[in-house]
């Protein structure tokens, strides 16, 4: 078989890799894909490293055994947690997500940046190392983005109650004058317009997922496993737990009927 019409392999926490999948299918549509949401596990963020190491393997194996030639850990606290363990136990590539901290802080009027993201992101190695080589001349405010999984996981983005916990979330960060907000987890680009209103026009969001879709290019290319027959790409959809949110997001933001498969 050629490895090259394997498909890509791509699993999160829950829909939030959804925002990946969906750069993906745009910048490579020739590529069959299979993502996984271990919602059933959802969130990871308050999870301990080698409880987070455990779901990955388990989830990586699963994929493995669908054939997966490449696999994108889709989930920020997954890479911050598991990436340096799966690479060590596997043999497939991995493309992790990292932060957009350098161009935030490249781009930076005000020389004030401030990233969103889970605990467990905020704590990983790969986020202090990214931040310590990069943003050495700007001011970065973290923040957690508390409930903000929950939120996308439970389909509530545009409550009410939802918009007041993001408007109050924002709030210290504008008060820091920052002028780049980092999305520093996979499930906040689909709050960006509840972001945006809670935000001063100037400031601008910086989603990861366009880099991480080029970076996944270039790994494909460089090991020779880019697709090269120009037929119609399979996307299969696989979740640990209900599949009700993810069929609701994928009809959302495809306008197209997908099966989830509960596993």
């Amino acid at each position: 078989m050629d490895r090259r019409n394997s498909p890509i392999g791509i699993f999160d926490s829950g829909v939030g890799g959804l925002s990946v999948w969906k750069e993906l299918v745009a910048v490579l549509p020739n590529e069959s894909v299979i993502y996984f949401a271990d919602n059933a596990n959802c969130p990871y963020g308050p999870r301990k490293q080698d409880e987070i190491e455990k779901l990955a393997s388990d989830v990586v194996d699963f994929l493995i055994s669908k054939n997966c030639k490449l696999i994108i850990v889709a989930c920020n606290t997954a890479t911050a947690s598991a990436i340096d363990f799966l690479r060590l136990k596997y043999t497939v590539p991995f493309i992790g997500m990292e932060p957009a901290v350098k161009p935030a802080a490249l781009n930076s009027k005000t020389k004030r940046i401030a990233v969103l993201a889970t605990e467990g992101t905020f704590n990983g190695k790969l986020y202090n190392d990214t931040s310590n080589r990069y943003a050495k001349d700007v001011e970065v405010n973290i923040k957690v983005g508390d409930k903000l999984v929950e939120i996308v996981e439970k389909g509530l983005i545009n409550e009410p109650e939802t918009i007041d916990h993001i408007t109050s979330l924002v709030k210290p960060l504008i008060e820091k004058e920052i002028d780049h907000l980092v999305l520093g987890c996979t499930h906040y680009p689909f709050l960006i317009d509840v972001l945006k209103a809670a935000l001063p026009s100037h400031v601008n969001i910086v989603d990861p997922s366009p880099a991480i879709v080029m970076q996944t290019k270039r790994v494909l290319e460089l090991n020779n496993l880019a697709k090269n027959e120009n037929c119609k790409p399979e996307y299969t959809f696989y979740c640990s737990g209900s599949s009700s949110v993810l069929s609701s997001m994928l009809k959302e933001i495809t306008d197209a009927d997908y099966d989830v498969n509960e596993l």
